[in-house]
């Protein structure tokens, strides 16, 4: 008699069933490693046809990573109780992550932003469109360094003025074309940036609906279908059969010249498990129209994602025209760049979300060497140095792969878990530090270095890895962590620095105690009495360049409480301002804060309003809604389109600067703000 027992054991290192046999006869227990590499009928057949041994090693590291993960945790976390908060906790990631966040918040406060001036002139050639020349140059010696920056405004109208006098010409033209490659398919750390930047899904809900798409889907006649292939992966492999069909359906939709001469392969970067294939469709001939129909919206959204990067990293290179024009005019000399798309290739079905707003530069008019140009009018832009920009889940991510943090399949619960326990919160997508996320990382920096020392924590990835190649021992690996970190865990325990974190310098204007911040998980931090429950002032704070703190003074306003009468106030809550009750926490009702902008769409005499989604993200919206549904995610503005003519542009803030834009989908046309706003 014969007996199996098959045990699945799931994650980004591997995938294998074990197998322990029993006979009834003979007292031997067999027990097989049975590994495969891509969730396929085909693949996991095969690899029961092909069972091995067991890998002692991988299981070792498994359990070194375990044990180190416990220990912080279990560890450090009561010692957070005791000097800061019950209730929160330590982790070998999430520590890290939490720093860098930190570390990146005390820059921006540390900042301090400095004005430049730029100079353009804008020309007309023979043919539109007009030309818009950046000054580099004067006597062939660049100004303001690389950047071509003057740091003095008297300097640069003096320019201007000179620059006014002088005929503009073409000295050079330099063409060459540039080839484009497509990125490879998604890893798991790609999929979560992607997803945050094009389709705005946090990193957990990316990961449980690729996990709804990975389970299966039911398609009509066909059954529950796998749509998508496991989705915790760290390699780009990809299998002959996924690629041919893949290449087969390239050359279906889009024709013969958008494949490349031979498949394409990509590298692995160092350190990748390479246990499962990269994240790619099951069935390429499955497309996301097809496919839309069985699914959800959410899910179709993340379907077409990955649909549309596993083909496109299959296709051929775009290629483009670039294009620099060097003017001369006088001893000024400037530069103006522009592309073409010459051959699509790849970008006829999907290009790489950005974290920046970079571009090619524009379309240029035909010109040649030689050619004399109108002078239209010289401008000196105004610009303002930015400080670096806070991290979004998107490029959180990013900079935690490529140090080496952590493994992507446990990003998702990284950045939900240092939410949850209100170390940080999102604003406008983008990760603020809470003063107990400050507090609790000022504390693990000042006892526990090791632990939040980013390299330190990517050599032990590297460790790790090593006990699985047979490079170092289980014990080594724990010895080595295990002895400095109870050093490190006994000096905290004993040390009385306990944290009084939050507490200011503020008083209580009823009791004349000291205020401390708060943080709730739903409104945010505010400030409160530490005299709490004796006296129970509340107010909303804002906080100064300087990181210093103010009491934000709660204006009356005309409206009434829709809810009891009593007056309201402008308040200013974690999704932006609010016209709130004088009565809170008795009475609830709260009102929308109108942007003073007349809502743009035909007929409706309605005007655009602050609110907030069930997420609470701040958009505004139609006061006149449900019948007028107009809504936009950026700030309205009461100024026409000059492009379209549309009656409100949208205020869009980036690195550069601050700009205007139009908010409808066929208009592309934006301007830069000046320094007046």
């Amino acid at each position: 008699m014969f007996f199996s027992f098959i045990f699945f054991f799931n994650d980004t290192a591997t995938t294998e069933i074990y197998t322990l046999s029993l006979h009834d006869a003979l007292p031997i227990y067999k027990v097989y490693r049975v590994l495969f590499h891509e969730i396929t009928k085909k693949g996991i057949l095969k690899a029961i046809e092909n069972p091995g041994r067991p890998d002692e090693l991988k299981f070792e590291a498994q359990q070194a990573r375990r044990a180190i993960d416990r220990l912080v945790g279990y560890k450090v976390s009561p010692v957070l109780w005791k000097k800061i908060k019950r209730g929160i906790s330590a982790g070998r990631v999430q520590s890290v992550a939490l720093r860098l966040i930190c570390e990146r918040e005390k820059d921006i406060i540390a900042f301090s932003p400095e004005n430049y001036w730029l100079i353009f002139s804008h020309l007309k050639a023979d043919q539109p469109p007009e030309v818009k020349a950046r000054l580099i140059s004067v006597d062939n010696e660049r100004i303001g360094g690389t950047k071509n920056r003057l740091s003095d405004e008297s300097h640069a109208l003096e320019v201007q003025a000179r620059l006014r006098k002088e005929p503009h010409s073409i000295t050079d033209i330099q063409v060459k074309k540039v080839h484009r490659s497509p990125a490879p398919p998604f890893i798991t750390s790609t999929l979560q940036q992607d997803a945050a930047r094009k389709v705005r899904f946090t990193a957990r809900k990316t990961m449980m609906i690729a996990q709804q798409l990975y389970e299966g889907v039911a398609l009509g006649n066909a059954g529950t279908t796998g749509l998508i292939t496991y989705m915790r992966t760290d390699s780009l492999r990809v299998s002959k059969e996924a690629i041919d069909g893949a290449r087969q359906e390239i050359a279906r939709v889009f024709g013969p010249g958008h494949l490349p001469k031979t498949p394409r392969t990509y590298r692995n970067r160092k350190g990748a498990q390479d246990a499962h294939e990269a994240i790619r469709p099951t069935n390429p001939e499955l497309d996301p129209k097809t496919a839309a129909q069985y699914l959800n919206k959410d899910q179709a959204r993340l379907y077409e994602l990955i649909y549309k990067r596993f083909l496109a990293s299959q296709m051929a290179d775009a290629i483009l025209e670039k294009t620099l024009v060097s003017i001369q005019a006088g001893p000024f000399g400037l530069q103006v760049a522009g592309q073409v798309t010459i051959f699509n290739g790849f970008t006829a079905l999907y290009e790489e979300g950005r974290d920046d707003e970079a571009n090619g530069g524009p379309t240029l008019p035909p010109m040649k060497k030689g050619q004399k140009l109108t002078l239209v009018d010289v401008e000196v832009e105004k610009k303002t140095t930015q400080p670096p920009p806070r991290f979004t889940e998107a490029t959180l991510v990013k900079i935690l792969e490529e140090k080496g943090i952590g493994r992507p399949s446990t990003y998702a619960a990284t950045l939900e878990t240092i939410q949850k326990r209100s170390y940080v919160i999102k604003e406008q997508r983008r990760f603020l530090p809470t003063t107990l996320g400050m507090a609790v990382n000022d504390y693990l920096v000042s006892r526990f270095p090791r632990l939040v020392d980013v390299k330190f924590t990517a050599d032990m990835e590297d460790q790790l890895d090593s006990i699985a190649e047979g490079n170092k021992t289980y014990a080594e690996m724990l010895s080595g962590f295990y002895n400095p970190f109870t050093q490190e865990l006994r000096e905290a325990e004993t040390a009385g620095d306990a944290y009084a974190w939050g507490m200011t310098d503020m008083q209580c204007p009823d009791c004349q105690k000291p205020l401390q911040i708060k943080t709730s998980g739903k409104t945010g931090e505010f400030l409160a009495c530490s005299g709490y429950p004796e006296c129970k002032f509340t107010s909303n704070f804002k906080k100064a360049s300087d990181g210093s703190i103010e009491l934000v003074q709660e204006q009356e306003v005309e409206e009434r409480c829709p809810q009891c009468g009593s007056p309201m106030v402008l308040r200013q809550g974690r999704g932006g301002p609010f016209i709130g009750c004088t009565r809170y926490p008795e009475c609830r009702g709260t009102l929308p804060l109108s942007t003073g902008v007349h809502c743009p769409e035909d007929g409706c005499d309605g005007e655009l309003v602050v609110k907030r989604s069930r997420k609470g993200r701040t958009f505004y919206g139609c006061s006149s809604y449900p019948k007028c549904k107009y809504a936009l995610w950026d700030e309205p503005v009461s100024h026409p389109c000059p492009e379209c003519g549309n009656t409100v542009m949208t205020r869009k803030v980036t690195r550069g600067g601050e700009y205007l834009a139009c908010p409808r989908k066929e208009c592309k046309y934006r301007m830069q703000m000046d320094a007046s706003g």
